[in-house]
């Protein structure tokens, strides 16, 4: 792309706020402003719900990142990660209708970036955590879920909406069930263990798991005769590599149904995926340059590929659920986002398509999408 054409279109920031009522004289000013906004704050000192009534919280979230995991970037800092979280909240505003206050800290604690968030919730109806890394992202999404606002790490929940979307209408389309199906996962961060979880079926009720499901990290195959797992993946053992395998992606990959990549460029080769059952799916989405290319995998005989980029077939993008998440979540009031709401909202961009090998999720300025997802959303509330 034009680096200048790009520079241009950043300088001085990509948000600015504007008011909803006019100022044309006193009486605008003294309604606005004192003395008639002391009417508001009464209100609301005697009933501190309705802040969701008379100020912006009622649509208002709030992105939060300390810029440690940014993009493929890695931990660039807040600075760095500002013109990203930016580009977040226009994507907030013109797929889902939310506001959203790009916010970032100058901090890497997680029980500081907890406490600095407690603290900021009166100012929001919402929390949007991203670009945080594992583990600490784990733990604070957690440490949140009972702030009485929805608390949602679209890296984690939104890339396994997504997959987990993707993944219905691919296994459709190649005459597979969830519950006879192998999984294997490269990576273990934030996504994957997410991605892990929805196909497990954990915490969620009425759910058929998938028949089993592999995770890889940096080192192989999680698995109990490791000694260096943190707490997240020893989680991950109740309920993955039900054989207790050991050894490398190749080794994993023999006889696998579904490989789903959330890693790093150029792991899979062509006689891995050619090792794989009848009719693979190949979700490699890393990015920019994913785990296997798209034609190097239709070559080994992939039967359907997704990758995270826009320019190949099957992009897997956040995109697709979180603004109608949000969008759910505030005009409901709901106080989490939880495990049923995501399931539903999948389901429901799985349905917005008639699916093909080229097409199993719908385009992200798709019609209608993200009231969609609302919309799922809300009947769990």
């Amino acid at each position: 792309m034009d680096a200048e054409k790009i520079f241009k279109k950043h300088l001085k920031g990509k948000l600015e706020i504007k008011s909803k009522i006019e100022l044309k004289g006193k009486e605008d000013l003294s309604i606005a402003y004192t003395p008639g906004v002391a009417e508001i704050c009464k209100a609301i000192a005697a009933n501190p719900d309705k802040s969701f009534d008379y100020t912006i919280r009622s649509n208002t979230i709030g992105i939060i990142s300390d810029g440690s995991a940014v993009l493929g970037l890695g931990n660039i800092g807040p600075e760095a990660a500002m013109p990203v979280m930016e580009g977040k909240a226009i994507l907030f505003k013109e797929f889902g209708g939310v506001d959203a206050i790009p916010i970032v800290l100058r901090t890497q604690d997680a029980q500081e970036i907890i406490k600095i968030i407690k603290a900021l919730a009166p100012s929001f109806g919402g929390i949007n955590l991203e670009d945080i890394s594992a583990p600490r992202c784990f733990e604070i999404n957690d440490a949140l879920q009972n702030l009485g606002i929805p608390v949602f790490h679209d890296d984690q929940f939104g890339t396994a909406i997504v997959v987990y979307a993707g993944l219905i209408n691919a296994l459709k389309l190649a005459n597979k069930s969830f519950k006879d199906t192998k999984v294997v996962i490269n990576g273990a961060g934030a996504a994957g263990i997410s991605i892990a979880k929805f196909l497990g079926c954990r915490g969620i009720s009425n759910c058929d798991p998938v028949k089993d499901i592999i995770v890889l990290d940096s080192k192989g195959i999680v698995s109990k005769n490791r000694t260096n797992l943190n707490k997240y993946k020893e989680e991950l053992l109740e309920y993955t590599n039900k054989e207790s395998i050991d050894g490398d992606l190749a080794k994993a990959l023999k006889e696998a149904d579904v490989f789903i990549g959330v890693s790093k460029a150029n792991l899979v080769s062509k006689a891995m995926v050619q090792s794989m059952a009848e009719k693979p799916i190949i979700f490699a989405l890393a990015n920019p340059i994913p785990e296997i290319m798209p034609g190097i995998a239709k070559e080994a005989g992939a039967f359907i590929v997704a990758t995270g980029r826009s320019d190949f077939p099957n992009q897997v993008n956040n995109v697709l659920a979180f603004p109608g998440i949000f969008k759910g979540a505030l005009e409901s009031r709901a106080k989490t986002i939880t495990m049923e709401m995501m399931v539903a909202s999948a389901k429901a961009i799985a349905s917005l398509v008639n699916p093909s090998p080229e097409r199993i999720l719908p385009e992200v300025f798709m019609d209608g999408l993200a009231e969609a997802v609302a919309s799922e959303v809300k009947r769990y509330v």
